[in-house]
């Protein structure tokens, strides 16, 4: 959810100073008490209908953002009657990373299914015996091989479920395209983007030209973009070591997106998730932005009555991914059979096609990806938009899975809180500095 967030926010969710400083804490205190967990049960049926044998339980799940479930969950609860779910949702990924965290150190006040965005995951399979393997027969060959891979731990546990994935195009006013004089329709917007950062931005310059509003929301959701497009910005796949501040190619994107956004004045600098951000959706805020699939149902709860959303099938660079979660069972669950079955049922195809459906979380399931009903599905308040057949698209075109290690939740968020610093008025140049000395003091 990735929804990078669905992050997602997913990913692209500001943290605070505290609830970074928290995370800290946690993850030095499970350094401390990795080798004191114990094992517990693990594979349980995933067969519709199957109850425990010591009587009814009641489950907690917790997710964050928006991934689909609030009418899945009473579905599961009829077809597992002996079984009761308790939904806890986070606002943003980065609380929910923080209650994450601090429940795992203390080892008590995990919920029995806990989602786990991409971007933090390689923080958490560092406790991976600190969770259920999740392998089974039932399940194997579920997913896309890059999903059900970043879940693998050193020792072949499968730890987590794969929900979403985040395929990205564009999505578009199309009421302020033809306002502007510009093409307006999909396919014509989709070649006016063309298929470049360069092309994109020159787009951006052309309807500036003829309009006041802004062509995208923030620098930083558009680095977000960019930076998925590198196989390795931050870290060394190799051992894992810190190369964010010495590599040319994230200098280049930062520089980038910075003439693009400040220089050339195409960003609204409205930082997402903010209450601005989320206001102003009934204020032709922008024109575009970024948009994974769980993007389109963000942009439906906060457009409402707006007219004029449409999504463009391409993306500059050629493809990217933003977002995508996972379901995770901790070994502090006293029902680890039960939320087994609770996540093996949330991340089944016709279950992952449905929380598409209601909120843009484009599924990571093979037999979900060439459905009739996924590949047929549009959005009404999108002008009809194919967007089933569009995600698809887009997913194809993901080349690159970039490489994610234990620092790039602490790197990125210092990132993002530096393009943050950008549209409120610092220097870039300063800014930057300030982020490589954050990024060293990492270690």
């Amino acid at each position: 959810m990735s929804r990078t967030t669905r992050s997602g926010d997913r990913s692209g969710r500001r943290a605070s100073a505290r609830s970074v400083a928290l995370a800290t804490i946690a993850v030095g205190a499970l350094a401390l008490t990795a080798c004191s967990s114990s094992s517990g049960d693990t594979a349980g049926s995933t067969q519709a209908g199957a109850t425990s044998a010591s009587g009814p339980v009641t489950l907690t799940l917790a997710t964050f953002n928006q991934f689909g479930y609030e009418d899945l969950i009473p579905e599961f609860e009829k077809a597992y009657p002996n079984i009761k779910v308790t939904h806890k949702k986070a606002a943003t990924s980065n609380e929910a990373r923080d209650n994450f965290f601090t429940r795992l150190s203390a080892g008590s006040g995990m919920a029995d299914v806990e989602a786990v965005e991409v971007d933090w995951l390689p923080e958490m399979l560092q406790y991976s015996d600190k969770f259920n393997d999740l392998k089974s027969p039932d399940v194997e060959g579920r997913w896309l091989d890059w999903k059900a891979k970043a879940a693998t731990d050193a020792n072949g546990a499968l730890i987590g479920y794969g929900t979403d994935s985040g395929p990205e195009a564009i999505c578009y006013r199309s009421d302020l395209f033809k306002a502007a004089g510009l093409p307006s329709d999909r396919e014509s917007v989709a070649k006016l983007f063309g298929t470049t950062w360069d092309s994109y931005f020159a787009a951006g310059k052309q309807f500036a030209a003829k309009s006041k509003v802004p062509f995208f929301d923030s620098i930083g959701a558009t680095y977000q973009g960019m930076v998925n497009q590198l196989e390795a910005a931050y870290e060394n796949p190799t051992d894992d070591s810190i190369t964010a501040t010495e590599n040319p190619e994230v200098k280049k994107v930062y520089d980038a997106v910075v003439k693009a956004g400040i220089t050339d004045g195409l960003s609204a600098k409205l930082q997402q998730w903010g209450d601005d951000w989320t206001a102003s959706f009934q204020k032709d805020g922008f024109a575009t932005m970024l948009c994974p699939g769980w993007m389109v149902g963000v942009i439906e709860g906060n457009a409402k009555g707006v007219k004029g959303w449409d999504v463009a099938n391409t993306f500059p660079g050629g493809g990217g991914n933003w977002g995508g979660s996972y379901l995770t069972v901790p070994k502090q669950s006293a029902h680890p059979k039960e939320a087994q079955q609770l996540a093996a049922w949330l991340t089944a195809p016709e279950q992952q096609i449905k929380a598409f459906k209601k909120v843009g979380a484009f599924p990571s399931q093979v037999q979900a990806l060439s459905s009739p009903d996924l590949l047929s599905f549009k959005v009404a308040s999108f002008n009809d938009a194919p967007t089933g057949q569009i995600f698809a698209d887009r997913a194809k075109a993901v080349t690159i899975a970039p490489y994610k290690g234990t620092h790039y939740f602490a790197i990125n968020d210092a990132m993002q809180q530096a393009l943050t610093r950008v549209e409120q008025g610092s220097s870039p140049q300063e800014s930057w500095d300030k982020w490589v000395n954050d990024v060293k003091a990492l270690g």
